[in-house]
């Protein structure tokens, strides 16, 4: 149960426990400045480095959006950095936010996170254009608002631009993102290369509150021991409790010390999938 010395930059389609140890480094280095992201990755054995950010003016919640692509000769990832859930609270509690038209016009996705994606996904796909010179494989990735980004990302590669399209698209307490009709789509396209990491009770993946946003499928469980089980619980099953109630949620419920924000920490992502290591 130790972590790999090295990320696999030949990794291919299809689930890899080592490579999404990987990922949920990448998602956390996210959270850093541009410094010690370049640094980080040059020693991870990027060799280019570009960073995407774009401000926001209020009343928009986010100060901003960000995320970092770092392309080799044989792999390119791109990290899109979260936020704390304090500080989309009411996106995440709130079953009427405006919806937002889907890629290709297909279903529709939550307004705020279409947004923050928007901002940035014009650079993001350019860079991609620009560094993918070499047939690499690509890659999204994110924790939190990130995951939902890395998500949206992907469908809007995937349904608008194929040629460009991810490889693979691996997500640590990803909120609900998008309705069924896109959710669908994105199963099919995604088959085999979405993977969504849940860590026991993290409050975020529960929210926004269903029917009116979904997940897509491919859900990694984290329990309550730190196991790791790779299959989607029925209902009332491993994430049964927390859902039922999300829409009575209090602001109490997104304090630090409660149980669903402790566990919505990418530290513990990390840490529970080194565990599962083999």
């Amino acid at each position: 149960m130790s972590a790999p010395s090295a990320i696999d930059h030949h990794a291919s389609a299809g689930y890899s426990l080592p490579l999404a140890y990987w990922l949920a480094q990448a998602s956390d280095l996210a959270y850093k400045d541009e410094a010690t992201i370049e640094s980080q990755v040059r020693d991870w054995g990027f060799d280019q480095v570009r960073h995407h950010r774009t401000r926001f003016t209020p009343p928009f919640p986010l100060e901003d959006t960000q995320a970092y692509t770092a392309a080799s000769d044989d792999m390119i990832i791109t990290a899109f950095r979260g936020t704390e859930p304090t500080e989309i609270r009411d996106w995440l509690s709130d079953a009427s936010t405006p919806p937002w038209p889907g890629p290709a016009k297909t279903g529709y996705v939550h307004y705020g996170f279409a947004e923050a994606l928007q901002s940035i996904f014009p650079d993001v796909k350019d860079t991609l254009s620009e560094l993918r010179s070499n047939n690499q494989t690509v890659w999204f990735t994110g924790h939190s608002l990130g995951g939902a980004l890395a998500m949206l990302a992907g469908a809007r590669m995937y349904l608008e631009d194929p040629r460009l399209q991810a490889d693979g698209v691996y997500t640590y307490g990803q909120p609900r993102t998008c309705d069924r009709l896109l959710a669908e789509a994105y199963n099919n396209g995604f088959k085999n290369r979405m993977y969504r990491f849940v860590n026991n009770a993290d409050i975020v993946p529960q929210l926004p509150p269903e029917p009116a946003f979904t997940h897509v499928e491919a859900l990694r469980y984290i329990d309550s021991a730190g196991t790791l089980h790779e299959h989607k619980p029925g209902a009332g099953g491993l994430l049964g409790g927390l859902a039922e109630g999300a829409e009575g949620l209090t602001a109490s419920a997104f304090s630090p010390s409660a149980a669903g924000i402790r566990d919505h920490s990418i530290k513990r992502y990390i840490a529970a999938i080194e565990k599962n290591l083999p």
